[in-house]
């Protein structure tokens, strides 16, 4: 399975190629479907930050994943979310996807929007991990093993 080839902008206004301009040699995405969403990817973010200061070629991204709008309407929802987020780092590495969202999931095997999904790419875009829902002690020891076999691969 592979993430779909798409164009995107994070809220400090960086222009990405996804997943090829992803920076790590292994990249954890957190996609968000609905605002709601946000709790549970805060769940997660602790051990995310972690990985990330302890394993360099490691780096964590925030997706919200959207339908397909106008760059108007892109540009109020993604202004209003830099308003919401003043850490220059937290914008950096939150990614707005506006696109045709059951494509998008038909693509990755998600069956619905209910939860968060975690995913464990590469910047070619092959997945290598995937989970749903909000962190839990089993779900983070399974993205450990994960990221640590990725990682004896590079």
């Amino acid at each position: 399975m592979r993430f779909p080839t798409t164009s995107a902008s994070n809220l400090s206004g960086r222009e990405f190629s996804l997943p090829s301009d992803l920076e790590g040699d292994v990249n954890i995405v957190a996609l968000a479907f609905q605002m709601w969403h946000q709790n549970e990817v805060d769940t997660w973010m602790p051990l995310l930050e972690q990985l990330e200061r302890r394993l360099p070629v490691v780096r964590a991204y925030e997706l919200p994943v959207l339908r397909s709008m106008n760059r108007f309407n892109q540009w109020m929802i993604d202004s209003g979310m830099r308003g919401g987020i003043p850490d220059p780092a937290t914008r950096a590495r939150t990614i707005t996807l506006y696109l045709d969202k059951q494509r998008f999931r038909q693509a990755l095997g998600l069956p619905d929007e209910d939860h968060i999904y975690l995913l464990l790419i590469d910047r070619d875009g092959r997945v290598y991990w995937q989970t749903r829902g909000p962190y839990s002690p089993e779900k983070a020891a399974s993205l450990l093993a994960a990221v640590e076999g990725n990682l004896a691969a590079i």
